[in-house]
Parts: structure tokens; sequence; C-alpha cells
């Protein structure tokens, strides 16, 4: 039997399409990410936990707590923290800043990870992590530790921009918050979110200490901030003044050195264990004009906040057990709410206000130390001077 010549390209068109569904269906489907916007009651808020420091679970025994605690004190503290946490501020999107695997103790990289974030992917709400200088002394690298991240459910982590410039790190991006549904800003992206690899440990031989924010990542920053910029100030809802912006990493800024008990919220009991250089990513913020507060981690019995030259500095506060602390001084976690105001029409705008507190793992989960790091007010102010 001759076939036609038609009907061998029809033939050979199918076996190409069932070869590519199968390739497809061999691989795993991530479904799309959810995305983040106000709520109905026009509020956005951003639970941060930082220094999980989680290892191998319940054989994995607490850091620095009182004699009476110790006993059946494990990684599984870190565990009901968070279960506690998320129960009590139903947040609508929570962030990880950095040693979230104490990798020296984690047996393995992959069920540690899974293990310390299980409690946000068992919730459903959105999440997002960045690395910090413990991640990746497991038995993953640090690129693999972010790229096992990017995987896991309910995560917004990403790792690295999509651009053909090249990036230093693992896990620098940003998140867009919409407006409230059905809001003139619903399509607008009214609080940016942006997310940097601070690094582990110098990589240069003459400079001793942690890791920074390079060259390359803050020409991303800038450029990233200037066309978000670019289209909330464009049509259509052109707005007048930049979107508020949160920036979160891991390791502090030199100029978190700047502050002392006069000028900040909350305490210091160590020394600010920044990098022995000062790469300029906080002047690079000052310039672009957007960004109103840092959240980092990595000093873990820090947890204050200071203002300087318009952006607000601040700490988590060790969250994790296995993380070393203070016998006595509360495991903690930071809250950020962003709050819309109301239009002449009674509808949803742009962000009013921003505001903090912590809550201390203690039986009421107290909270402390609530402050506001940013009014809309304070702009219009300071354009009318």
């Amino acid at each position: 039997m001759v076939v036609p010549l038609l009907t061998h390209h029809l033939l050979f068109s199918l076996c190409l399409c069932l070869i590519q569904l199968q390739s497809i269906s061999s691989k795993s489907i991530i479904p799309p990410p959810p995305s983040l916007r106000f709520d109905k009651n026009g509020k956005f808020k951003i639970l941060q936990v930082a220094d999980m420091h989680y290892a191998d679970g319940i054989s994995t025994p607490c850091e620095d707590v009182l004699p009476d605690q110790f006993k059946g004190c494990s990684d599984l503290n870190t565990t009901q923290f968070l279960n506690r946490m998320i129960k009590a501020e139903s947040p609508d999107f929570i962030v990880f800043t950095g040693d979230n695997i104490f990798g020296f103790d984690a047996t393995d990289a992959v069920k540690s990870l899974n293990a310390a974030f299980a409690p946000a992917i068992e919730s459903g709400i959105p999440w997002a992590a960045v690395l910090g200088n413990h991640d990746q002394e497991s038995t993953l690298s640090r690129e693999g530790v972010m790229k096992h991240i990017v995987t896991m459910q309910h995560t917004l982590s990403q790792l690295n921009p999509s651009s053909p410039d090249t990036v230093d790190g693992f896990g620098n991006y940003n998140l867009e918050v919409g407006g409230v549904d059905g809001s003139i800003l619903q399509n607008k992206s009214i609080l940016n979110l942006y997310f940097l690899d601070s690094g582990d440990y110098s990589t240069v031989r003459s400079i001793q200490g942690y890791g920074w924010i390079k060259t390359s990542q803050q020409i991303w920053f800038q450029q990233t901030s200037l066309k978000l910029q670019k289209a909330y100030t464009n049509k259509p809802g052109a707005q007048k003044a930049p979107a508020p912006g949160l920036a979160y990493f891991h390791i502090p800024l030199p100029e978190y050195a700047s502050f002392d008990s006069s000028n900040f919220t909350g305490v210091k009991q160590e020394g600010i264990s920044s990098a022995s250089v000062n790469s300029g990513f906080f002047t690079t913020m000052v310039e672009s004009g957007d960004v109103k507060a840092v959240f980092v981690g990595h000093d873990h019995v820090n947890d204050f906040c200071g203002e300087l030259t318009g952006i607000h500095l601040c700490y988590a506060g060790g969250f994790g057990y296995h993380a070393y602390g203070k016998a006595g001084w509360d495991r903690r976690a930071r809250v950020v709410l962003a709050t819309l105001e109301k239009t002449e029409k009674g509808g949803w705008g742009d962000v009013k206000s921003i505001r903090t507190w912590k809550h201390l793992d203690d039986e009421h989960l107290t909270p402390t130390d609530a402050q506001v790091l940013w009014t809309k007010s304070s702009v219009s102010k300071s354009l009318q001077s």
C-alpha cells in the first residue's frame, strides 16, 4: 500500500506532538505563582522570619535557652513558633531572610529545607526566601539551595532575574503588590518588594569577613526600581510620587552601625556583623528614592529599627531555637503592615502608611516595639518644602 505524501507529513507532525506531550508530562509542572494584592480592607501584612537555623528536627537541640527550657527543646520549637505566628497574625505574605537552615548540622539539606518551610507551605500563604551565610553548608551548594527553594509549593522565590546580564549571587528578584481588586490601582504595583543575596563570605583574598551586595546586583536594583517608578507615574492612573519599596536580605549593611539607643526602637545587644567593606548599596537605595525600609537578620540578639536618610534599617531578631541567642531573651518575629488610604469617592487608593511591630515567643506572643516606618503625609510635606 502506498501512503500519500500528505499523510506522511501528518503522521510525522502527530509523532512530534506526542513526543512533546510526553516530555512535558514527564517533568513536574509547577503551577503559576499566586499574585500579591492588598486585601478588601486595604491592608497587606508581611511576616518576617529571620535565622531559623533549622537542622535535623527533633534530634537537634536548642541553643541559649534557660536550663528549665532545655529538656525536650529542639527544631520543633521553631516549627511551633512559626505555626503560632501564622495563626495569630494571618499574614498575607511570609519572608524568610536567610540562614533558614544551619548547614553544618543539617544531615540532608533538602529534608531540612522542607521541614523548615513546612508551616508556610501547609498554610497556603505565599512566601519568599533569601539566603544567609549558613544555608549552603550542608549537602547542597548555594545555587542548589536556591534552586530547591524555587520549586517548593506556594513560594514566590526566584533564582535570579530573567535578563541577559549576569547578576551575582542567587535569589535576587522583586515582587509587586497590586492595589485592591476592583480599585483604580488594581493594575498598578503600589508596594514593591526587593530581595537580594547579600552573600556569605568574602571571596576576595585581601578582604576578610562576610560577603556584600555586589555592583551587578546594585545595577539590577537600580534598573528595576526605575522601571517600576516609571510604570507607577505613567498613565493610566498616573501617580505623583513613586510607590514605596521594602528591601529584604540577610547581612546588615555597614550603615546599621550608625545608631545608638537614643535613635532606634528595640535593642542592640551585639556588634553589627556587616561586611568589612562598604559596597555602597545604602547610597544606591537613597538615590533610587523608593525604598522606605530594609529588613535583615544575621545578628540574632539585635532587633532594632532606626531611620537614616529617610530609610529605616531594621532587624527582625533571632527566630530559630537552634540559633545562638540569649537565655531569657525570647525568640521573636517582625510584622510589617502596609495600609491604603481612602479616595474621595470612598474607594481604595495608594499606600498611606507602613507600620511594624514584633512578637515574642512567650505564652502570649507578646507584641512589642510598635512604630510607624513611613507615611504618605511625610512625603507630601517634603515635596512642599
